[in-house]
């Protein structure tokens, strides 16, 4: 055993070198790493300028009582905690009724926007890929030229269409139908298909009961007769841009497998219910998640169709009450809470979905991973304490050495 100026050697078997080599490595990771960062310095300096601060300052003006003059954090603006949020959740007051009224017209914008739009969009791209099919570049820029004209645009020509003698209207009449004043029209479908059946007085136990502020009766309306004109401007609008994504999909299924089926005696429709539809599921998952920040986020179409959420309230959203709140009424905080309140129900209704949709295979591939995972990390550990513990006595092991030889 060699005793240096820098101490003992780490025992027989071992060479010096070793350390020197590692100090080596750990200095090169660390030069990497302040490379990358320094790469991706502009990137977060943007982020953080133009995202992460925003939200922080509309979470302080969610708590504080901020009147939109001057900067939220002057002294003009006191912290009043959760009083915004009581307001629109608890209260009973008028706020409280808007959020509950926005809420269940957007809920039933969400139930049949997003299943509709998915299944069209997958429809149109099934036929739009068909061989048989001639012209195709021309379906498919006709079906997604909707999505890419500009919302005011489709607004002003949906209330055209949609006018009491509008052209609906007009194809209604032809089959001895008399068609709506639809934008005007604030009846729920529900209702007006349960008055069909002679249910038209609301019993007491839905009557009397409620949540945020309306009656069980008024939630169980279904949407209006306007609103139903908006759900259908909106599925006209965004199926297009969903069949983009899944005649990128379809592109990639693999056409032997077909072939096979086709071999062993399926139809059309059993190929494309057991073959395609299963392939093309983490492209409906993604367009799923892409229909519900869509439809939760809905406020443009109302915004220029100018009824500022009627008739009655049947077409209010969260969007659109939030923007209500701060920038017509100047009451900021529960602008920002409610907008806050919107981001909590995208991300709960995100998750629900992810987990419906996840397949049981892959959640049990997930939780074996998991466990790997876990298994690798404790058995990493044991090794580490147990490198220790080699290491230690190693060292004692090379002092008793030196101090023998030096006596």
């Amino acid at each position: 055993m060699s005793v240096t100026s820098e101490g003992v050697s780490a025992g027989p078997g071992v060479p010096r070198s070793d350390h020197a080599a590692r100090k080596r490595a750990h200095g090169s990771i660390r030069n990497d790493n302040r490379a990358g960062w320094l790469f991706v310095a502009p990137a977060l300096i943007i982020l953080g300028v133009f995202l992460v601060a925003p939200i922080l300052m509309a979470a302080w003006v969610s708590l504080s009582d901020w009147s939109g003059r001057g900067s939220p954090f002057s002294s003009s603006a006191s912290f009043v905690g959760l009083e915004n949020y009581q307001a629109v959740l608890t209260d009973g007051g008028l706020a409280t009724r808007d959020f509950g009224t926005a809420l269940r017209n957007n809920l039933y914008y969400v139930l049949l926007v997003v299943p509709l739009q998915t299944i069209v969009a997958l429809v149109l791209a099934v036929f739009v890929s068909r061989r048989w099919l001639k012209a195709k570049s021309f379906f498919r820029v006709a079906f997604y030229f909707p999505s890419i004209t500009s919302s005011v645009a489709i607004t002003v020509l949906w209330l055209f269409l949609f006018n009491v003698s509008g052209v609906v209207n007009a194809v209604l009449g032809w089959f001895s139908l008399h068609g709506p004043n639809w934008f005007n029209d604030p009846r729920g479908v529900l209702h007006l298909l349960l008055a069909a059946f002679g249910v038209e007085q609301a019993p007491e136990s839905l009557a009397d009961n409620g949540f945020l502020g309306i009656s069980w009766w008024e939630w169980l309306s279904g949407p209006s007769v306007a609103w139903s004109a908006f759900i259908l401007m909106a599925i006209f609008t965004t199926s297009g841009t969903f069949m983009l994504l899944f005649i990128a999909a379809l592109q990639q299924v693999d056409g032997e497998i077909e072939e096979a089926a086709m071999v062993d005696g399926a139809n059309a429709w059993q190929r494309f219910r057991r073959i395609t539809v299963p392939m093309l599921k983490p492209t409906i998952f993604t367009v799923v998640t892409l229909g519900l920040i869509g439809c939760w986020q809905v406020f443009d179409q109302i915004y220029a169709a100018g009824a500022a959420g009627g008739p009655a309230k049947t077409t209010l959203t969260p969007a659109y009450l939030s923007f209500q709140a701060a920038f017509t009424n100047n009451q900021w905080g529960q602008g920002a809470a409610i907008a806050f309140l919107l981001f909590f129900i995208i991300v709960v209704m995100t998750w629900l979905q992810r987990v419906i949709l996840r397949d049981k295979y892959d959640a049990r591939v997930a939780r074996q991973e998991r466990r790997n995972r876990r298994t690798q990390a404790r058995a990493a550990k044991q090794a580490r304490k147990a490198g220790k513990n080699t290491a230690v006595d190693a060292g004692t092991g090379a002092s008793a050495s030196v101090e023998t030889k030096g006596c």
